[in-house]
């Protein structure tokens, strides 16, 4: 006897059982990268997301997901900071090269990088009180005579 596609499904073993208790295991990551990439939560499996779905799901999320880090897996490029970071540095080291083959004496100005600290200053130091209330003032007169 010839069995159906979905006849030979459901004569593998686990199915919904197995996948019931890895939604138990890590259900607070899997019910982020539902909400996140889906707009599902687990509240939705077995209505208006099918357990398939939710199998197919599981088994095709990237190594940036939270199930993923939940899990312990990580290849460490799923972000977008350390890739910044490389890209920074190449930056760097091109302006690095393109003043030693100019032979100009040139200050080499690092690309920023994030968490840096702004070291930027904006005016000359703080305003006084009355002077603040003073602008305040003629700014709030300029918009009502507008």
């Amino acid at each position: 006897m010839v069995r159906s596609k979905r006849e030979g499904r459901r004569a593998v073993p686990g199915g919904i059982v197995s996948l019931a208790e890895f939604i138990d295991e890590h259900a607070e990551a899997l019910n982020f990268d539902l909400l996140t990439k889906t707009s599902y939560t687990l509240d939705d499996v077995g209505g208006a997301l099918s357990w398939s779905a939710l199998n197919s799901f599981v088994r095709n999320l990237d190594s940036g997901s939270a199930l993923a880090r939940d899990l312990g897996v990580q290849t460490g490029w799923e972000n977008t900071l350390k890739t910044n970071q490389i890209l920074a540095d190449i930056y760097d080291l091109l302006q690095v090269i393109a003043v030693m083959i100019s032979g100009k004496k040139k200050q080499i100005k690092p690309y920023s990088r994030p968490g840096e600290k702004d070291t930027r200053k904006f005016g000359k130091g703080a305003l006084p009180v009355n002077d603040l209330h003073q602008w305040i003032k003629e700014r709030q007169g300029k918009r009502t005579a507008q």
